[in-house]
């Protein structure tokens, strides 16, 4: 079963053909400035070099078009023709309280998104768009919507409900949804099978750090809490994302500002490692700041690093005990100093680290010493072979 994976947003996209038989991917890309001057796409054959070509790409069916023949083309393609494709998976960032797991798209599926898109007004319509254009293109295979939301709805209302007057609950489901789930579904799992222990059995801590970061607390398999909330601004400092902030410093921003936009804007486009630093949303730029003696970088730094234990910690305490910490995402999967400062002061946890075994990027390795209580592990994220995982099941179940 070939299968090929979108993840769309609003003037991009990345796929992967993937034959899972033997879960091998075939084909990879990114589409770039849809609907914008200079488009173009990247399109890579597994095992052959990248081939960049600028193409006009008014709308993400003409650019869906053009990957399908990207994929069947005689030189840089995978397939002999549009009749091995199987299925399509999609990536959907927000399934609100309906979806706890992944299904296959129909009118009343597509309804029920679109009845959420103002929790998510900037993902989901643009993740509907790469449904409905591959629909379009491809009317007779099935599609799968796969929802980061859907891993976290197993938590309970102790941790998804917000201490406001619960009619907005009721009336509004303003709650706890959490995001990146396909990632800390798929480090969870892996991690448990790097052990050869039942998921069943562990309590994990799943660190997604990256721009965008969230960490959760995943007990017997399970997602109980998790750092991101009903938006994506909250926990841990971001690169642009402020993280959790007292409610009174937003009533004085609107007060300040008296305009919504506005404040959004500052949360979540001018806060975090940017705004702290004054220099860059990338850590690796603060990081070489933090260095040569910026103040402001240094305090960024150790900000983030600071409030990545006190998540730890606390889902540690809210699981009562902790089995297995996992880095993932772009800071996760690369920052070697990063996580030694993290893991540095967790030891009256039964976290102890080898500095040796942490220097790796993007590559598995368990870097935990061998009298540590808790495994530490980085595990690059996966979420297109969840996706695709996913769609397969979802297939051989109709």
């Amino acid at each position: 079963m070939k299968i090929l994976v979108l993840n769309c947003g609003s003037s991009s996209f990345k796929y992967q053909l993937i034959d899972m038989d033997g879960e091998a991917v075939l084909a990879k890309g990114l589409v770039e400035r849809i609907g914008i001057a200079g488009s173009k796409i990247k399109h890579t054959k597994t095992g052959k070099d990248p081939v960049t070509r600028e193409v006009d790409f008014p709308n993400h069916t003409v650019a869906i078009k053009y990957v399908l023949e990207m994929l069947t083309d005689p030189e840089h393609g995978v397939l002999k023709d549009l009749s091995e494709l199987s299925a399509a998976g999609h990536r959907m960032v927000h399934g609100g309280e309906k979806f706890t797991s992944s299904v296959l798209v129909t009118p009343e599926v597509i309804q029920a998104i679109e009845e959420v898109v103002h929790l998510a007004p900037l993902h989901n319509p643009a993740n509907l768009q790469g449904v409905r254009a591959l629909m379009e293109v491809l009317p007779g295979i099935p599609n799968v919507v796969v929802f980061d939301t859907a891993f976290h709805q197993t938590m309970p209302p102790k941790a998804f409900t917000y201490g406001i007057p619960f009619s907005y609950y009721e009336e509004d489901r303003v709650r706890r949804y959490g995001f990146h789930g396909t990632s800390h579904y798929y480090v969870a799992n892996r991690a448990a099978e790097i052990l050869g222990r039942p998921i069943e059995e562990l309590k994990t801590v799943t660190c997604h750090l990256g721009n965008g970061s969230s960490i959760t607390a995943v007990d017997g398999g399970k997602s109980v809490d998790t750092s991101l909330g009903y938006g994506t601004a909250e926990g841990v400092l971001m690169g642009t994302r402020s993280g959790s902030l007292d409610p009174s410093v937003m009533l004085y921003l609107m007060e300040k500002h008296g305009d919504v936009k506005t404040v959004s804007d500052i949360v979540h486009k001018k806060s975090g490692l940017q705004g702290i630093s004054g220099i860059s949303s990338d850590l690796r730029d603060v990081e070489e700041a933090a260095e040569k003696g910026d103040e402001r970088a240094r305090l960024a730094q150790e900000m983030l690093i600071y409030h990545v234990k006190k998540y730890i910690g606390s889902y540690a305490a809210a699981m009562g005990g902790i089995d297995v910490l996992v880095f993932t995402a772009g800071i996760g999967e690369n920052g070697i100093s990063f996580r030694e400062d993290v893991c540095r002061g967790l030891e009256f946890m039964g976290i102890k680290i080898d500095p040796e075994k942490n220097k790796v990027r993007g590559k598995e390795a368990i870097f935990s010493t061998p009298d540590s209580r808790v495994m530490v592990m980085v595990i690059p994220t996966d979420e297109e072979m969840v996706i695709a995982r996913d769609t397969k099941k979802c297939c051989e179940g109709r």
